[in-house]
């Protein structure tokens, strides 16, 4: 099998900066795996690589899909396995999103697409009752996919309706019934895991830097599109808050002040996920306990391990 590497952790940690550098030292492709990058209208809100970065090595999948469009975990593993085969380099995939590297590297169930009258019949539930009562609803007909979903989660209690609607069968009957292809690749994974402390601080002074790019106005030109507010991209990191002052019910400091604590509160979940699901053997795993901007804060003996356990593992 081809190897690929991956590059996970939570937001601000550090990723984007490593997979960088090591894809020039190895002759690699950085391909994200973070669910809001993919959106185009979305650059400075969801950190996306710069043009400077995208001039420096060769990124793939970011910003290519129009904010209209709901991304998921299905189409992503297949837009991700074919610039896999195609990259000509090392395929490096960076990235916060633990669904989307779950359903890589250990594969994910065969749902039918959902018909659009049962997705519309889901978005206009979730706008007219609110996600509390859709998500009691599906307690009484598909209690066994409720049972693992929060009922603030509307993405995701919106799609389980639209799924047992159109199908008949719920989400999880569909998850146990379709086992998943084994991963045609081998993975080795770089897990980065900074001190909370450190990562908050490092969230604040990153936010404040993307009001001063424009991250307002970017927001602005997304709110003028007039879309469906249950859309994925309507949730991206800051949005809401954002979104809120563009109304005016928060004030711009208020706005900051939430948006800064509910991404801290974000990337507390994705640690925990990352920790509690590693991809595959623990010994392909390596774990780096700080926030990184690349291997120039490295000693020489840290950044030798580093490319050692990656090369070692080929």
């Amino acid at each position: 099998m081809r190897r690929a590497l991956i590059v996970a952790g939570p937001t601000c940690s550090g990723k984007s900066a490593l997979a960088m550098d090591l894809a020039e030292r190895l002759g690699g492709v950085v391909i994200n795996a973070d669910s809001m990058q993919v959106y185009r209208e979305l650059r400075i809100v969801t950190a996306r690589p710069s043009a400077a970065d995208e001039a420096r090595v060769p990124h793939r999948l970011y910003g290519v899909r129009q904010a209209c469009e709901p991304g998921n975990a299905a189409w992503w593993r297949a837009a991700a396995l074919a610039e896999m085969a195609a990259a000509e380099g090392l395929p490096i995939l960076c990235g916060g999103t633990g669904l989307y590297f779950s359903a890589l590297t250990q594969g994910i169930a065969d749902i039918p697409e959902p018909e659009p009258w049962a997705r519309q019949e889901a978005r206009g539930l979730l706008e007219e009752i609110g996600v509390a009562a859709l998500h009691a609803r599906l307690v009484v007909e598909d209690p066994a996919t409720a049972a693992g979903l929060r009922a603030t989660d509307g993405q995701r209690v919106a799609r389980a309706w639209e799924v047992w609607r159109s199908t008949g069968q719920g989400l999880s009957a569909w998850q146990a019934q379709t086992p998943p292809p084994p991963p045609p690749w081998r993975f080795t994974e770089i897990l980065i895991d900074p001190p909370r402390e450190e990562l908050r601080a490092a969230l604040a002074t990153r936010f404040q830097a993307m009001i001063e790019a424009g991250a307002l106005g970017e927001v602005a030109a997304l709110l003028a599109l007039g879309l469906d507010p249950a859309l994925p991209v309507m949730r991206a990191q800051g949005v809401p808050e954002l979104a809120a002052h563009l109304r005016g019910e928060l004030s711009l400091p208020d706005a900051i002040a939430r948006a800064v604590l509910a991404n801290g509160q974000y990337t507390k979940r994705q640690a925990t996920w990352f920790r509690r699901r590693i991809f595959a053997d623990p010994d392909r795993v390596h774990t780096i306990h700080a926030r990184i901007a690349g291997l120039e804060q490295f000693s020489e003996r840290q950044t030798a391990i580093l490319l050692n356990f990656i090369q070692s593992d080929g």
